[in-house]
């Protein structure tokens, strides 16, 4: 049974990888024993005993070869995570468009170019896995977060259409999409004398989702137990979306 969420020796990349969500999640494929490289702005810790490669993944001519700069430096890419995003928070009729086009250009545009980056490796194999981290907002409006909202529904919706065409060809493609977790994106949000409360109140597990809490999601989208898993979002969130 183990040797189905075995990713021992699969080279990763993991974008947005030096903090938040995307740390945990580097983290904890490296404790699974994969080889792991975060693609960010600025660097994890040295002590995490992760490759870095600096990458702004909103400059298209930065993102230029990323995948072949993780090959180089891992000898491969089997897994891709892509983690990299941000939040505006701002009411629809006063949000400002330049802000609405980057959000869409890091969650979906950057996602779709790695995509292709890592189909050139991984589809001639047949084998890969590629892995979205959308939200629970890719089901829902939210409020004042139209962009952020947006950009994780076309991430599911991406999702879909990759996977009707790389399935038959040995690739995975799937995502995740957290709850509220206890991340510096959120914090604000708790914060608010309002908002805070109501959302603790209406998350059924009675609290924030840690970020490790998604290592076990992606381990199983990233392994062999998850082969016949194509173009579907796991959701961890506490139980959010069932009330």
């Amino acid at each position: 049974m183990t040797d189905l969420f075995n990713i021992a020796g699969k080279c990763a990349l993991v974008t947005g990888g030096s903090r938040g969500l995307g740390l945990a999640i580097a983290r904890g494929l490296l404790a699974a024993g994969a080889r792991v490289a975060v693609a960010a702005r600025t660097p994890p810790s040295p002590s995490d005993g992760l490759v870095f490669l600096p990458c702004d993944l909103l400059d298209a001519d930065a993102r230029h070869g990323l995948v072949d700069r993780v090959v180089e430096a891992l000898g491969a890419i089997d897994i891709l995570v892509h983690c990299a995003g941000q939040q505006h928070r701002q009411p629809a009729s006063d949000y400002p468009l330049g802000m609405f086009e980057a959000m869409y250009e890091l969650h979906v545009v950057a996602g779709m170019d790695l995509c292709q980056q890592a189909a050139r490796s991984m589809l001639p194999r047949g084998a890969g896995k590629i892995i979205f981290v959308s939200s629970v907002l890719g089901f829902q409006g939210g409020i004042t977060v139209p962009a952020y909202s947006a950009a994780k529904h076309a991430t599911i919706g991406l999702v879909k259409a990759l996977a009707n065409e790389w399935a038959g060809r040995g690739v995975n493609v799937n995502a995740i999409a957290p709850g509220y977790m206890n991340t510096e994106m959120v914090v604000p949000l708790m914060q608010d004398p309002a908002r805070g409360p109501a959302i603790l109140s209406r998350i059924p597990a009675g609290r924030l989702g840690e970020p490790g809490e998604l290592v076990g999601a992606v381990v199983f989208l990233a392994s062999a137990a998850s082969s016949y898993v194509h173009g579907h979002t796991l959701v961890v969130d506490g139980g959010w979306l069932a009330r």
